[in-house]
């Protein structure tokens, strides 16, 4: 459980139980209720590595595309 609550600590957002998180170029997604399921997208959402199945990682890139706007860098 402290892991849980460590990795949704650092994460940017959280959408439906996943973390996203940017590092550098990259966005990592975690599902927070499996641990074992996890997505590494570019930011334009091209799949670069994941444990996902298909169907998990469509519904995840769904979430990114309608909610990636709150990771927005305020810099930008």
């Amino acid at each position: 459980m402290d892991k849980i609550k460590e990795i949704a600590d650092k994460a940017d957002m959280i959408v439906n139980g996943y973390a996203f998180t940017r590092e550098n170029d990259q966005i990592r997604i975690l599902n927070l209720n499996n641990l074992d399921k996890a997505l590494v997208i570019s930011e334009d959402g091209k799949v670069l590595e994941t444990t996902m199945d298909d169907i998990e990682i469509r519904i995840v890139l769904d979430y990114w595309n309608s909610d990636r706007e709150f990771m927005e860098d305020e810099d930008a």
